[in-house]
């Protein structure tokens, strides 16, 4: 078996398409995850994001709680150590995080899609975080022109399916680890809800992901390399062609549990009114549909926020 998550330059698909959509493919049907390189998102825009980033988690914990949205299951703003965890676990993840959505320019054309927040402490942090938003909806959109391809769509299948997708900016903050023999972890084994997943940071280690086999296999990655994993939306549209795999963020050991790690996922979403149908060319004889009813991916959304904790139950 495969030591390591492949990494792919996306360059590639411009001059080698048939061969990158192959190879885009191979790995995600097999990992779930996998390294893209060549994206040409400048170092800087990326580190003037977690510039800013650092500096608001660094600000007293009463501060921070102001800009809270709990109605909103957090959708946007500040989300407290503690308040989310994974599905089905009993124990909350060791992160604090912050949420940037997409910017609107007019009416928002669907209620889910909230106004931004910004926190006024600290300069520059809505030009640095809605610069990096921005370059990776670009570099989602071009993975998934390559995965539409592989599923045997047109290659700009998914671009009027995510021009308003509900996308989430998340600079997660796992504090330092005081009490080692916590039976939570920094961030606890799940799978992600949304389309695909671009992360920022994955050269740090800590994030594991489930192997077919049961294992858990380390994921680092050279510096500037991204790594983008499919999501559940992904995976039920595509009945399970496109796997989304469970992964986690282990708490380190020894002296390094003292240390805080930093991420910034990008949580790619359809637009909110998007119905999940499975895809014709993903079913077969050997390959029935395993989801005979359409979702809303809203609905479905809204469920999953409900399961980690992020929104209370509807009584």
């Amino acid at each position: 078996m495969t030591q390591h998550v492949p990494t792919l330059d996306i360059r590639r698909f411009a001059t080698d398409k048939e061969n990158f959509v192959a190879e885009i493919g191979k790995a995600y049907t097999e990992f779930g995850f996998c390294g893209i390189s060549g994206h040409g998102i400048p170092d800087e825009v990326v580190e003037n994001t977690y510039k800013v980033i650092k500096q608001f988690f660094a600000l007293p914990t009463e501060l921070k709680a102001s800009y809270a949205k709990p109605e909103q299951g957090g959708a946007r703003g500040y989300t407290a150590v503690g308040v989310e965890k994974a599905k089905d676990s009993n124990h909350p993840d060791l992160k604090e995080f912050w949420h940037v959505g997409r910017e609107l320019d007019g009416a928002a054309p669907h209620p889910s899609l909230y106004p931004n927040m910004w926190p006024s402490e600290i300069p520059g942090f809505k030009e640095a975080s809605s610069t990096l938003f921005t370059e990776l909806e670009k570099l989602g959109n071009r993975v998934l022109e390559a995965l539409a391809l592989y599923l045997q769509q047109d290659q700009h299948y998914f671009a009027d399916k995510v021009n308003y997708g509900n996308s989430i900016l998340r600079a997660i903050h796992y504090p330092p680890i005081k009490d080692t023999t916590t039976q939570s972890i920094r961030a606890g084994q799940h799978e992600d809800i949304n389309l695909i997943t671009l992360l920022v940071g994955s050269n740090e280690a800590g994030l594991e992901i489930l192997r077919r086999d049961g294992s858990w296999l380390p994921v680092t990655t050279i510096e500037g390399t991204i790594v983008v994993n499919i999501g559940d939306m992904l995976q039920r549209l595509t009945n399970h062609v496109l796997p989304s795999t469970t992964h986690r963020v282990v708490n380190p050991a020894g002296m390094a549990a003292s240390e805080p790690r930093y991420s910034i996922p990008f949580f790619m979403h359809p637009n909110p009114d998007f119905v999940i149908e499975t895809l014709d060319s993903c079913i077969s004889e050997k390959r029935p549909n395993l989801y005979p009813e359409p979702i809303n991916s809203n609905d479905y959304l809204m469920q999953r926020l409900e399961e980690i904790g992020l929104l209370k139950k509807a009584k």
